[in-house]
Protein backbone atom coordinates (compact mmCIF):
# COMPACT_ATOMS: atom_id res chain seq x y z
CA UNK A 1 0.00 0.00 0.00
CA UNK A 2 1.42 2.99 -0.85
CA UNK A 3 1.32 5.95 0.93
CA UNK A 4 0.72 9.31 -0.33
CA UNK A 5 2.75 12.02 1.84
CA UNK A 6 2.82 16.07 1.16
CA UNK A 7 6.51 17.42 1.75
CA UNK A 8 8.10 20.47 0.55
CA UNK A 9 10.57 22.43 2.29
CA UNK A 10 8.87 26.03 2.09
CA UNK A 11 7.03 24.98 5.12
CA UNK A 12 10.16 26.09 7.06
CA UNK A 13 10.07 29.45 6.11
CA UNK A 14 7.48 29.98 9.31
CA UNK A 15 9.06 31.42 12.13
CA UNK A 16 7.63 32.74 15.89
CA UNK A 17 11.08 33.02 16.92
CA UNK A 18 14.35 30.92 18.21
CA UNK A 19 12.83 29.52 21.04
CA UNK A 20 9.31 29.31 20.26
CA UNK A 21 8.20 25.04 20.18
CA UNK A 22 5.99 25.35 17.26
CA UNK A 23 9.27 25.55 15.24
CA UNK A 24 10.97 24.31 11.40
CA UNK A 25 13.09 21.43 13.87
CA UNK A 26 9.87 19.46 14.10
CA UNK A 27 9.56 19.19 10.56
CA UNK A 28 13.25 18.89 9.47
CA UNK A 29 12.96 15.89 12.14
CA UNK A 30 10.08 14.27 10.26
CA UNK A 31 11.69 14.87 6.97
CA UNK A 32 15.06 13.50 7.94
CA UNK A 33 13.38 9.95 9.59
CA UNK A 34 11.25 9.40 6.89
CA UNK A 35 14.34 9.34 4.22
CA UNK A 36 14.50 5.57 5.44
CA UNK A 37 11.08 4.20 4.81
CA UNK A 38 12.45 3.78 1.23
CA UNK A 39 9.63 3.40 -1.65
CA UNK A 40 6.52 3.13 0.66
CA UNK A 41 5.44 6.58 -0.07
CA UNK A 42 4.44 8.66 -2.85
CA UNK A 43 5.43 12.60 -2.50
CA UNK A 44 2.62 15.10 -3.15
CA UNK A 45 3.46 18.45 -4.52
CA UNK A 46 1.14 21.16 -1.83
CA UNK A 47 -0.66 24.17 -3.97
CA UNK A 48 -1.73 27.65 -2.69
CA UNK A 49 -4.92 27.49 -0.60
CA UNK A 50 -7.19 29.86 -2.80
CA UNK A 51 -9.07 33.13 -1.26
CA UNK A 52 -12.35 31.31 -2.16
CA UNK A 53 -11.38 28.08 -0.52
CA UNK A 54 -10.04 30.04 2.82
CA UNK A 55 -13.62 31.65 2.95
CA UNK A 56 -15.52 28.42 3.41
CA UNK A 57 -14.47 29.01 6.79
CA UNK A 58 -12.62 32.22 7.36
CA UNK A 59 -13.92 35.77 7.33
CA UNK A 60 -12.72 37.45 4.68
CA UNK A 61 -11.34 40.49 6.77
CA UNK A 62 -9.56 37.62 8.46
CA UNK A 63 -7.84 36.22 5.47
CA UNK A 64 -6.60 39.92 4.66
CA UNK A 65 -5.46 40.47 8.14
CA UNK A 66 -3.19 37.76 7.65
CA UNK A 67 -2.06 38.75 4.02
CA UNK A 68 -1.21 41.89 5.35
CA UNK A 69 1.78 39.97 7.41
CA UNK A 70 3.28 39.15 3.93
CA UNK A 71 7.18 40.47 3.87
CA UNK A 72 6.42 42.19 7.47
CA UNK A 73 9.36 41.44 9.60
CA UNK A 74 7.05 40.14 12.84
CA UNK A 75 3.29 40.55 13.47
CA UNK A 76 1.75 39.30 16.83
CA UNK A 77 -1.40 37.65 16.65
CA UNK A 78 -1.97 36.62 19.97
CA UNK A 79 0.63 35.92 23.00
CA UNK A 80 1.09 32.32 20.98
CA UNK A 81 1.16 33.12 17.36
CA UNK A 82 2.98 35.52 15.57
CA UNK A 83 4.35 35.68 12.31
CA UNK A 84 7.73 36.20 9.73
CA UNK A 85 7.60 37.87 6.50
CA UNK A 86 6.77 34.14 5.05
CA UNK A 87 4.00 32.84 7.13
CA UNK A 88 1.23 34.02 5.28
CA UNK A 89 2.69 32.29 1.99
CA UNK A 90 3.45 28.65 4.29
CA UNK A 91 0.08 29.04 5.55
CA UNK A 92 -1.85 29.13 2.13
CA UNK A 93 0.89 26.05 1.60
CA UNK A 94 -0.23 23.82 4.32
CA UNK A 95 -3.67 24.42 3.37
CA UNK A 96 -3.42 23.65 -0.08
CA UNK A 97 -1.26 20.61 0.81
CA UNK A 98 -3.91 19.11 3.00
CA UNK A 99 -6.41 20.07 0.14
CA UNK A 100 -3.94 17.86 -2.15
CA UNK A 101 -3.83 15.37 -0.33
CA UNK A 102 -8.16 14.84 -0.10
CA UNK A 103 -7.50 14.52 -4.05
CA UNK A 104 -4.69 11.86 -4.15
CA UNK A 105 -6.68 9.80 -1.31
CA UNK A 106 -9.92 10.32 -3.39
CA UNK A 107 -8.15 9.30 -6.69
CA UNK A 108 -7.09 6.45 -5.26
CA UNK A 109 -10.35 5.07 -4.02
CA UNK A 110 -9.77 4.02 -0.56
CA UNK A 111 -6.24 6.50 -0.66
CA UNK A 112 -4.32 6.62 2.74
CA UNK A 113 -2.34 10.05 2.48
CA UNK A 114 -0.33 12.18 5.47
CA UNK A 115 -0.04 16.35 4.99
CA UNK A 116 3.52 16.91 7.13
CA UNK A 117 2.46 20.40 6.73
CA UNK A 118 3.12 23.50 8.90
CA UNK A 119 1.65 25.84 10.50
CA UNK A 120 -0.77 23.86 12.53
CA UNK A 121 -4.22 24.51 11.84
CA UNK A 122 -7.04 23.26 14.61
CA UNK A 123 -7.07 26.16 16.71
CA UNK A 124 -7.86 28.81 14.00
CA UNK A 125 -11.07 30.51 14.06
CA UNK A 126 -13.60 31.73 11.88
CA UNK A 127 -11.73 35.13 12.40
CA UNK A 128 -8.99 34.63 14.95
CA UNK A 129 -5.18 33.14 14.50
CA UNK A 130 -4.59 30.88 18.30
CA UNK A 131 -2.58 28.34 19.55
CA UNK A 132 0.07 29.01 16.64
CA UNK A 133 -2.32 28.27 14.29
CA UNK A 134 -3.27 30.75 10.94
CA UNK A 135 -5.91 28.99 9.07
CA UNK A 136 -8.02 25.51 10.00
CA UNK A 137 -6.03 23.65 7.36
CA UNK A 138 -8.81 20.36 8.39
CA UNK A 139 -11.92 22.15 8.42
CA UNK A 140 -11.20 23.96 5.03
CA UNK A 141 -10.70 20.28 3.43
CA UNK A 142 -13.85 19.52 4.77
CA UNK A 143 -15.61 22.26 3.22
CA UNK A 144 -13.10 20.90 -0.27
CA UNK A 145 -14.63 17.65 0.08
CA UNK A 146 -17.88 18.20 0.37
CA UNK A 147 -17.91 21.33 -2.78
CA UNK A 148 -15.42 20.35 -4.70
CA UNK A 149 -16.04 16.50 -4.53
CA UNK A 150 -19.37 16.17 -3.79
CA UNK A 151 -18.99 14.53 -0.55
CA UNK A 152 -22.04 14.53 2.01
CA UNK A 153 -20.63 13.78 5.21
CA UNK A 154 -17.11 13.86 6.23
CA UNK A 155 -15.85 12.59 9.73
CA UNK A 156 -12.91 14.31 11.70
CA UNK A 157 -10.83 12.77 14.49
CA UNK A 158 -8.76 15.13 16.81
CA UNK A 159 -5.91 13.46 19.06
CA UNK A 160 -4.23 16.78 19.37
CA UNK A 161 -3.10 16.68 23.23
CA UNK A 162 -5.19 20.21 22.49
CA UNK A 163 -9.29 20.78 22.03
CA UNK A 164 -9.38 21.89 18.53
CA UNK A 165 -12.17 24.74 19.36
CA UNK A 166 -11.68 26.56 15.85
CA UNK A 167 -12.13 23.03 14.30
CA UNK A 168 -15.22 22.70 16.40
CA UNK A 169 -16.60 25.98 15.85
CA UNK A 170 -16.65 25.75 12.31
CA UNK A 171 -19.32 22.76 12.43
CA UNK A 172 -20.84 23.71 15.58
CA UNK A 173 -24.40 23.43 13.74
CA UNK A 174 -23.61 21.12 10.82
CA UNK A 175 -24.55 17.61 10.83
CA UNK A 176 -23.15 16.95 7.62
CA UNK A 177 -19.93 16.86 9.51
CA UNK A 178 -18.87 14.81 12.97
CA UNK A 179 -16.11 16.16 14.88
CA UNK A 180 -14.37 13.70 17.29
CA UNK A 181 -12.28 14.78 19.87
CA UNK A 182 -9.50 13.54 22.41
CA UNK A 183 -8.15 16.11 24.73
CA UNK A 184 -6.48 17.08 28.04
CA UNK A 185 -8.73 19.27 30.07
CA UNK A 186 -9.08 21.55 31.55
CA UNK A 187 -6.15 22.93 29.49
CA UNK A 188 -5.57 25.27 26.75
CA UNK A 189 -7.40 27.08 25.44
CA UNK A 190 -10.02 25.66 27.65
CA UNK A 191 -12.69 24.36 25.56
CA UNK A 192 -14.16 20.63 25.03
CA UNK A 193 -16.20 19.67 28.24
CA UNK A 194 -17.98 16.46 27.10
CA UNK A 195 -21.66 18.28 27.39
CA UNK A 196 -20.10 20.38 24.42
CA UNK A 197 -22.06 18.62 21.67
CA UNK A 198 -22.91 20.93 18.98
CA UNK A 199 -26.23 22.95 18.21
CA UNK A 200 -29.39 23.23 16.12
CA UNK A 201 -29.12 20.78 13.41
CA UNK A 202 -26.14 19.60 14.61
CA UNK A 203 -26.53 18.72 17.98
CA UNK A 204 -24.81 15.54 18.48
CA UNK A 205 -22.41 15.60 15.82
CA UNK A 206 -19.67 17.18 18.02
CA UNK A 207 -17.78 14.31 20.11
CA UNK A 208 -15.50 15.58 23.12
CA UNK A 209 -13.16 13.39 25.01
CA UNK A 210 -11.91 15.81 28.07
CA UNK A 211 -8.96 13.67 29.69
CA UNK A 212 -7.37 13.59 32.93
CA UNK A 213 -3.46 13.84 32.86
CA UNK A 214 -1.92 10.28 32.59
CA UNK A 215 -3.95 8.65 29.82
CA UNK A 216 -2.11 6.16 28.20
CA UNK A 217 -1.94 3.70 25.06
CA UNK A 218 -4.73 1.93 26.53
CA UNK A 219 -7.05 4.68 27.73
CA UNK A 220 -7.06 5.86 24.25
CA UNK A 221 -7.11 2.68 22.30
CA UNK A 222 -10.68 2.15 24.40
CA UNK A 223 -11.73 5.74 23.34
CA UNK A 224 -11.22 4.84 19.94
CA UNK A 225 -12.65 1.60 20.08
CA UNK A 226 -16.17 1.98 22.37
CA UNK A 227 -16.79 5.52 22.06
CA UNK A 228 -15.62 6.54 18.17
CA UNK A 229 -15.98 3.34 16.46
CA UNK A 230 -20.13 3.15 17.02
CA UNK A 231 -20.64 6.59 16.75
CA UNK A 232 -18.64 7.28 13.30
CA UNK A 233 -20.10 3.43 11.96
CA UNK A 234 -23.53 5.46 12.32
CA UNK A 235 -22.41 8.48 10.92
CA UNK A 236 -20.90 6.50 8.00
CA UNK A 237 -18.49 9.10 6.31
CA UNK A 238 -17.72 9.13 3.51
CA UNK A 239 -13.89 10.65 4.13
CA UNK A 240 -11.74 10.72 7.33
CA UNK A 241 -9.83 13.38 8.14
CA UNK A 242 -7.43 13.35 11.10
CA UNK A 243 -6.06 15.87 13.05
CA UNK A 244 -2.85 14.21 14.29
CA UNK A 245 -1.19 16.30 16.97
CA UNK A 246 1.51 13.88 18.85
CA UNK A 247 1.56 16.01 21.84
CA UNK A 248 -0.15 13.49 24.21
CA UNK A 249 3.40 12.07 23.65
CA UNK A 250 4.73 10.59 27.03
CA UNK A 251 7.84 13.36 26.86
CA UNK A 252 6.52 15.91 25.12
CA UNK A 253 7.29 19.28 27.08
CA UNK A 254 3.74 20.57 26.75
CA UNK A 255 1.60 17.82 27.60
CA UNK A 256 0.55 15.23 30.79
CA UNK A 257 -0.10 12.27 28.90
CA UNK A 258 1.51 9.04 28.60
CA UNK A 259 1.08 7.99 24.61
CA UNK A 260 3.76 6.11 23.10
CA UNK A 261 4.99 5.23 19.48
CA UNK A 262 3.04 1.94 20.02
CA UNK A 263 0.01 3.95 20.70
CA UNK A 264 0.00 6.59 17.80
CA UNK A 265 0.17 3.37 15.64
CA UNK A 266 -2.63 1.65 17.44
CA UNK A 267 -5.06 4.63 16.73
CA UNK A 268 -4.26 4.55 12.91
CA UNK A 269 -4.31 1.15 13.11
CA UNK A 270 -8.35 1.43 14.70
CA UNK A 271 -8.90 4.38 11.95
CA UNK A 272 -7.34 2.27 9.38
CA UNK A 273 -9.91 -0.38 9.96
CA UNK A 274 -12.74 2.13 10.20
CA UNK A 275 -11.64 3.16 6.66
CA UNK A 276 -11.14 -0.19 5.48
CA UNK A 277 -14.97 -0.92 6.86
CA UNK A 278 -16.65 1.58 5.33
CA UNK A 279 -14.80 1.93 2.09
CA UNK A 280 -13.46 5.41 2.23
CA UNK A 281 -10.14 7.08 2.20
CA UNK A 282 -8.40 8.17 4.92
CA UNK A 283 -6.34 11.67 5.02
CA UNK A 284 -3.98 12.50 8.33
CA UNK A 285 -2.84 16.67 8.73
CA UNK A 286 -0.37 17.45 11.14
CA UNK A 287 -0.55 19.18 14.11
CA UNK A 288 1.13 19.57 17.49
CA UNK A 289 3.80 17.48 18.63
CA UNK A 290 7.01 19.36 20.53
CA UNK A 291 9.33 16.98 21.54
CA UNK A 292 11.42 16.81 18.06
CA UNK A 293 12.84 12.96 18.19
CA UNK A 294 9.49 11.42 19.30
CA UNK A 295 7.60 13.38 16.77
CA UNK A 296 9.50 12.23 14.33
CA UNK A 297 9.54 8.32 15.79
CA UNK A 298 5.74 8.52 16.27
CA UNK A 299 4.98 9.92 12.72
CA UNK A 300 7.45 7.23 11.31
CA UNK A 301 5.24 4.46 13.12
CA UNK A 302 1.99 5.89 11.91
CA UNK A 303 3.47 6.01 8.17
CA UNK A 304 4.69 2.67 8.41
CA UNK A 305 1.43 1.60 9.27
CA UNK A 306 -0.66 3.14 6.79
CA UNK A 307 1.41 1.23 4.33
CA UNK A 308 0.77 -1.91 5.81
CA UNK A 309 4.35 -2.81 6.57
CA UNK A 310 4.42 -2.33 10.71
CA UNK A 311 1.69 -4.66 11.84
CA UNK A 312 1.53 -6.40 15.16
CA UNK A 313 -0.30 -9.20 16.87
CA UNK A 314 -4.39 -7.54 16.68
CA UNK A 315 -5.74 -10.54 19.43
CA UNK A 316 -2.82 -9.99 22.15
CA UNK A 317 -3.39 -6.60 21.92
CA UNK A 318 -7.18 -6.63 21.87
CA UNK A 319 -7.02 -8.98 25.35
CA UNK A 320 -4.53 -6.16 26.74
CA UNK A 321 -7.06 -3.19 25.68
CA UNK A 322 -9.89 -5.14 27.72
CA UNK A 323 -8.31 -5.75 30.61
CA UNK A 324 -7.68 -1.83 30.58
CA UNK A 325 -11.02 -0.85 30.39
CA UNK A 326 -12.44 -0.53 33.98
CA UNK A 327 -10.29 2.34 34.00
CA UNK A 328 -11.82 4.32 31.93
CA UNK A 329 -15.22 2.67 31.62
CA UNK A 330 -17.47 5.19 34.17
CA UNK A 331 -15.39 8.18 32.08
CA UNK A 332 -16.99 6.21 28.78
CA UNK A 333 -20.67 6.16 30.12
CA UNK A 334 -20.05 10.00 31.48
CA UNK A 335 -19.42 10.87 27.63
CA UNK A 336 -22.27 8.93 26.42
CA UNK A 337 -24.63 10.58 28.41
CA UNK A 338 -25.42 13.98 26.44
CA UNK A 339 -24.78 12.01 23.05
CA UNK A 340 -27.82 9.28 23.47
CA UNK A 341 -30.51 11.26 22.26
CA UNK A 342 -28.91 11.63 18.98
CA UNK A 343 -27.24 8.09 18.54
CA UNK A 344 -27.76 4.53 19.56
CA UNK A 345 -25.27 3.89 21.88
CA UNK A 346 -26.76 0.34 23.85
Amino acid sequence: MKVGVVVDKRYMLHQMGPFHPESPKRLEAIYKAIESLGPIYELIEPRPATYEELLWVHEASYVELIASTSGKPHVQLDPDTSTCPYSYEVALLAVGGVLEAVDWSLRQGQGRAFALVRPPGHHAERDRAMGFCLFNNVAVAARYAQRVHGLRKVLIVDWDLHHGNGTQKAFWEDPTVLYFSTHQYPYYPGTGHYKEIGDGEGKGFTVNCPLRIGCDDLDYANLFRHHLLPIARKFNPQLILVSAGFDPYYRDPLGGMKVTERGFWRLTDLLLSLAAELGVPIVFALEGGYHVEGLARCVEYVLRRLADEMLFDGKAIMKEEDQALGRIRQLLDTFREPLRPYWDLG
